[in-house]
């Protein structure tokens, strides 16, 4: 039996009735599905969609999903399941152009598209969600913090005529209040969970067994993990002799460390006292331990020696600096180098002995790691079984030297390699778990468990789609392994309890809750327009202006990263961009362009710890502030936060333009046609921006005729008053001054 719908084409899709369910519920309110991966969640989505739109024939639908790939993916699913022209469905990604996708936004029913386009798109105001009558988030556990789900949502609530949310996941988290800021964030009201157990669910979910395959790491392992953890013992009561309430457990985890870390870092805001700093530093080199530990444990010797090598060439770093002189860490490192060439994990013996008894012809696997140093050693000595093809799967960017990763369009060729057969199997590291279209597979290996339910779910819906699937969990005895695996299903567990009770809350049919009406949609008899760089639209802040009223222009910026006014250009820069780039003098060369370019540069540095997130000494940081307020005459202002980051800029920016009634003027850079060069030209001159240089060079033909106009003659010249003709003139034929 399939789904009739007049949006719907005939025979496409089988009428399950979980999805029917679900559907009727989201039909009603803001909905939150949980489903594992390969339950029809995207189908789901389309039949709500074509429910929307017949319902106001005039809207259109918006599908978001995090990444270019399954944005695709997704318009696809569209095209072959609804009655609408492939014309009406339109892709938005960073690689369609701002005034394409404005243009596309007028004709397309469906829209599905990358969160941070929209976002951008909403912030420069190249479209309105008025007539959206459905916004889908899909993988909406990412609507978190700064992430742009949260932001398209607010804006969605409060711009809609006919509003509805469906929010997609496999898993929103096992912590309660990422749970709730999910629900919070997304307006959901009704929340619709299911698992393979469910009856309605049970008929259409293959079989899927889990294995647990557990190796006694070798003595050799052993005695290096002992001379790590005896550095890390030493490290942890010295910490406790400082005062600082730490147990002295050798099984620290890294997120303990972090946490402890940022506790200290909050303290030292407050009071700056050497204990602390003495402190940070131990606290430093115990997450360097506890990491090598993990590395060790988890993932083997030549991992562990790839990273030591790289701790090596921190000599910067003075928790670096204490490593290296610990006769107990230089043992562990000595050790490691004598046996990583000749001795592997365990595990990595273990996993070719699993894939090497299966038989792989005309199926496939998928083995999943944390590390890409891992990934490359995986996919060498898999690559020596008969019979077994394997492919290297990672993301784009890669903190290892030599590793630029592989590019989405590398990425989509072996994924098509693997459809086709021509590879069997994939070693990949989290960026197969979500976002992208991998084939159902018949075998998973976990090569090491991983604490996060969210991943540990996504992970295992690889398999198990269209058949019975298999996963395999490789787990070091007695190790970090254990302690991950059963920590994810602990969490996993509290998630359905967490879930379960969030929907006994909730009730569908309550009415929409609208976010109140921002000023946004008031300001704009008097509004103050900015312009932003493109690479600060990642940032709150940009959002945050939104909020306050002040509409931002995005636009690649030579100098700055927002200019308020003809004279005021701003440089923000958080306390970790604002050390490392007095290190590597980007500081001074961008301060410098900023005071060429403009009369008023300010620089903004946001957030604490100055003078204890690098190893940079207080009086290098000092000279830096003194050299930029002193010898360039340019004030440094110091933010807690991107929303009062946010704030001191709106304040600025209203000052410049209601109080001083000043322009816009984007200056810095290299104009690249004539034209541009004599506009940039032109607007140099006091009162001028881009728009008045055109009147300008309109009336008068050329730069050299607008220089030697006088005054009455500039007055002719729309927008252009007695003061600033006045000025002009006075600028253009005083003597020089020095």
């Amino acid at each position: 039996m399939f789904v009739s719908h007049p949006l719907i084409k005939e025979g496409c899709i089988e009428a399950r009735l979980y999805q029917q369910t679900i559907l009727a519920s989201a039909s009603g309110a803001n909905t939150l599905v949980v489903a594992p991966t390969a339950l029809g969640k995207t189908v789901i989505a389309v039949l709500l969609a074509a429910h929307r739109l017949e319902q106001h024939p005039e809207s259109r639908v918006l599908m978001l999903a995090p990444t270019k790939p399954l944005v695709n993916q997704h318009a696809g699913s569209f095209e072959r399941f609804m009655k609408i022209s492939r014309d009406e469905i339109a892709v938005f990604t960073g690689s369609v152009p701002p005034e394409k996708r404005q243009n596309l936004w007028k004709s397309a029913r469906v829209v599905c598209a990358t969160p941070q386009v929209v976002q951008n798109d909403l912030i420069a105001m190249r479209y309105s969600l008025k007539r959206v009558s459905l916004v889908v988030f899909d993988e909406a556990h990412r609507s978190v913090g700064d992430y742009p789900y949260t932001f398209i949502a607010q804006r969605y609530m409060s711009q809609a005529e006919h509003p509805l949310i469906l929010a997609l996941t496999a898993s929103p988290g096992g912590d309660e209040e990422k749970i709730a800021e999910v629900v919070e964030n997304l307006y959901i009201q009704n929340i619709e969970v299911r698992t393979e157990r469910d009856p309605d669910v049970r008929p259409y979910v293959k079989s899927l067994k889990v294995e647990w395959v557990r190796v006694p790491l070798p003595p050799e392992f052993l005695e290096i993990k002992n001379s790590l953890e005896k550095a890390l013992k030493r490290r942890l009561k010295e910490l406790r002799q400082l005062g600082i309430g730490v147990e002295i457990n050798p099984g620290i985890s890294k997120r303990e460390l972090l946490s402890l870390r940022a506790g200290l870092q909050r303290s030292l805001a407050e009071e700056a006292m050497p204990e602390h700093f003495a402190a940070l530093s131990l606290v430093a080199g115990c997450i360097n331990l506890a990491h090598a530990l993990e590395l060790l444990e988890t993932q083997g010797l030549e991992t562990l020696n790839h990273y030591f090598l790289r701790l090596q060439g921190e000599m910067r770093s003075k928790a670096a600096r204490e490593l290296l002189r610990d006769l107990d860490f230089l043992r562990a490192v000595r050790r490691c180098a004598n046996l990583a060439d000749e001795m592997h994990h365990p595990k990595l013996e273990k996993l070719v002995e699993i894939l090497g008894k299966e038989d792989l012809s005309g199926r496939r696997a998928i083995v999943f790691t944390q590390y890409r140093d891992t990934v490359n050693k995986l996919v060498e000595e898999l690559n020596r079984i008969d019979g077994i093809s394997a492919a290297r799967f990672v993301g784009q960017a890669s903190r290892s030297r030599g590793d630029r990763g592989l590019s989405q369009r590398k990425q989509l060729e072996v994924l098509e390699k693997f459809r086709r057969g021509e590879h069997n199997v994939l070693v990949a590291t989290s960026v197969a778990e979500e976002g992208l279209d991998i084939p159902s597979v018949d075998l998973v290996v976990f090569y090491e468990p991983i604490p996060s339910e969210i991943r540990a779910i996504q992970r295992r819906g690889r398999t198990g789609r269209s058949g019975a699937g298999r996963v395999i969990v490789l787990m070091a005895e007695k190790t970090r392994d254990e302690a991950f695996y059963w920590s994810s299903l602990r969490r996993e567990k509290r998630m359905h309890q967490v879930l379960t009770q969030l929907r006994h809350r909730f009730s569908a049919g309550d009415a929409v809750t609208r976010p109140k009406t921002s000023r946004l949609e008031n300001f704009f008899e008097n509004s103050v327009t900015i312009v932003v760089d493109t690479r600060e639209l990642s940032s709150s802040v940009v959002r945050e202006l939104l909020s306050l009223g002040i509409i931002s222009k995005p636009k690649r910026l030579e100098v700055g990263d927002y200019i308020l006014s003809s004279r005021v250009c701003v440089e923000r820069k958080t306390t970790e961009d604002f050390l490392q780039s007095i290190i590597d003098g980007r500081l001074f060369e961008q301060a410098i362009a900023m005071k060429r370019s403009y009369a008023r540069p300010v620089i903004l540095v946001e957030g604490d710890s100055l003078y204890t997130s690098r190893n940079l000494s207080p009086q290098a940081i000092r000279g830096a502030l003194a050299a930029i307020a002193v010898d360039l005459g340019i004030p440094v202002f110091f933010t807690a936060s991107e929303s009062e980051s946010a704030a001191l800029i709106a304040s600025i920016a209203r000052r410049e333009q209601l109080e001083g009634e000043r322009y816009v003027e984007v200056r810095g850079g290299k104009p690249a046609t004539l034209g541009e060069q004599q506009e940039f030209l032109v607007a140099g001159l006091p009162g001028i921006n881009t728009t008045l240089a055109r009147r300008l060079l309109k009336e008068f033909g050329s730069v050299e005729r607008i220089f030697t106009a006088s005054r009455e003659e500039l007055m002719r010249v729309h927008g252009i008053g007695e003061k600033i003709a006045e000025e002009i003139r006075r600028v253009v034929s005083s003597p020089y001054e020095e």
